[in-house]
């Protein structure tokens, strides 16, 4: 897969706020993608013992509900761990997971956030820039954002909310679970991107893609470490 080369990754703070206001104004809030088949999840695993990060890509199969391929990379953590900025520490291992992928995705979900972030560019959303595929954001916790808990039920939702602003939906994957944060990443609608999601989440929470490309670079991270 080829990715875009749109800025330099040996940046400092500043340089990599400039960055994400700068490109943010790329993203593409709307998009109706066709038929979505093939859903790519990708996942990072940090080694707080060697500094070293793992990253996996599993591509998923819609319509045969598993996965068809898989691709992995591994390196060292350059950029130090700071919110909101996210995106730099791990898309570097990231992009080069998915240059290692045969197959191009139809839409690629992350385990983050997409413009549910203060400067509207999380890390879906540099991603989907980078790769210029449809991106959703599917995090765990909120960055930012108010909302009211949605209903129990699966696929009930609310509205995540930033000074007025609409940055996403708080889904509710499955009945009685904690809900995700779904947020928009690139060239796909908030719609589309609830509905995939809620393809993706089959017998868990989370979507299968993400949730197996976690479990991928966990078992990486233990057999690196083991040797």
């Amino acid at each position: 897969m080829q990715v875009l080369d749109l800025h330099p990754w040996d940046v400092d703070y500043h340089q990599a706020v400039s960055i994400q206001n700068e490109l943010r104004g790329r993203v593409q809030l709307q998009g109706e993608p066709g038929t979505i088949r093939r859903v790519a999840g990708a996942d990072v695993s940090f080694s707080k013992a060697t500094n070293r990060v793992y990253a996996a890509v599993v591509l998923y199969d819609l319509e045969r509900k598993e996965a068809v391929e898989v691709a992995t990379a591994s390196g060292r953590s350059t950029f130090p761990y700071i919110p909101g900025l996210l995106s730099f520490r791990e898309a570097p291992i990231l992009l080069r997971a998915f240059q290692n992928l045969r197959t191009e995705p139809d839409v690629v979900i992350l385990d983050g956030q997409g413009i549910a972030h203060p400067r509207r560019f999380g890390l879906a959303s540099h991603i989907g820039l980078l790769l210029d595929l449809p991106s959703i954001g599917c995090a765990k916790t909120k960055l930012v954002g108010e909302y009211q808990e949605p209903e129990p039920e699966r696929g009930s939702a609310s509205p995540l909310l930033h000074h007025g602003e609409e940055i996403g939906l708080v889904l509710r994957t499955k009945k009685g679970v904690k809900p995700v944060f779904v947020s928009v990443g690139h060239k796909i609608s908030l719609k589309r991107a609830v509905d995939v999601v809620l393809a993706c989440c089959t017998h868990f929470r989370l979507p299968e893609p993400t949730r197996l490309a976690h479990l991928l670079t966990n078992r990486l991270r233990t057999q690196q470490e083991k040797s």
